[in-house]
């Protein structure tokens, strides 16, 4: 049983390091730019969710 246990924690532990490698990748990878298209979706789905929350508050 402790035997199980170890290989469980070893386990973990390498699998936690992969993602912390994978992270640190993706990290230094320099950021998209941005052309104002997802600006102006996250805007329009702001102001969509501001009406159907008048909408409910209303009726």
């Amino acid at each position: 049983m402790v035997a199980v246990k170890v290989y469980a924690l070893l386990f973990v532990a390498f699998f936690l390091s992969g993602l912390m490698e994978l992270a640190r990748g993706q990290a230094m990878a320099p950021s998209p730019t941005s052309d104002g298209k997802a600006i102006d979706q996250g805007i329009a789905y702001a102001l969509m969710l501001v009406a159907l929350l008048i909408t409910y508050l209303v009726r």
